[in-house]
């Protein structure tokens, strides 16, 4: 019987590398990749960075400029709306309040007059009595008419016997008391008062009845 004898069978493959043909650009991201990035890439970054921050910054720089002229507009709108009104009530006072002088001398005329009739004895006033009477009516006539002018421009009269007294309308020449009447009413008027567009041109001169 014979021996056999082993024998080892290897098998080799050669891989050859054309190191001259080779791409020194891979060569180069290898290495980039192990080692990390460069200084270029770092500069680059850092700038990058650097340009983020500035722009964030001037954004609300701008923000904030915006935020303040839009505030200083909306003052100076309302300040704008706010005396357009004041001088718009201003012009519609003056027309409605600019005769108060002449008013207040009118009310002389008015009290003139009406002092002239309450004068003349009513039970001489008779057709017997004609000069009388038509010098009566005429009186009359006139102090109806100039209170008609008043009504029209806004002058209205006060004669408050029989209301509640109202320091703002009324002036008391006195207090004492009255029988018949409620405490804290008018009891006399010595004088008639006066309103002019609702505001009180001259108050009315009363005697206010209080509590025994």
């Amino acid at each position: 019987m014979k021996s056999r004898t082993p024998i080892l069978k290897l098998d080799f493959i050669f891989v050859y590398v054309d190191f001259d043909l080779a791409s020194p650009r891979l060569l180069c991201t290898a290495t980039q990749q192990k080692n990390g990035p460069g200084p270029e890439e770092e500069a680059e970054k850092t700038e990058q960075g650097a340009a983020e921050k500035a722009l964030t910054e001037e954004k609300s720089q701008l923000e904030e400029q915006l935020k303040e002229m839009t505030d200083k507009y909306k003052r100076a709108l309302a300040d704008t709306e706010n005396l357009r009104t004041r001088s718009q009530r201003m012009v519609e006072d003056a027309k409605l309040y600019g005769i108060q002088s002449f008013c207040k001398d009118l009310l002389e005329v008015a009290d003139i007059l009406e002092k002239a009739t309450e004068s003349v004895p009513k039970e001489e006033v008779t057709s017997q009595n004609r000069h009388l009477k038509n010098l009566y009516d005429g009186l009359v006539m006139t102090e109806v008419q100039i209170q008609k002018v008043f009504t029209k421009h806004g002058l209205v009269r006060l004669n408050p016997e029989g209301q509640k007294f109202d320091p703002y309308e009324h002036e008391a020449l006195f207090q004492a008391p009255v029988e018949g009447k409620e405490p804290g009413t008018v009891a006399m008027v010595t004088k008639v008062g006066y309103k002019l567009h609702g505001r009180t041109l001259r108050p009315a001169l009363v005697g206010v009845a209080k509590a025994p």
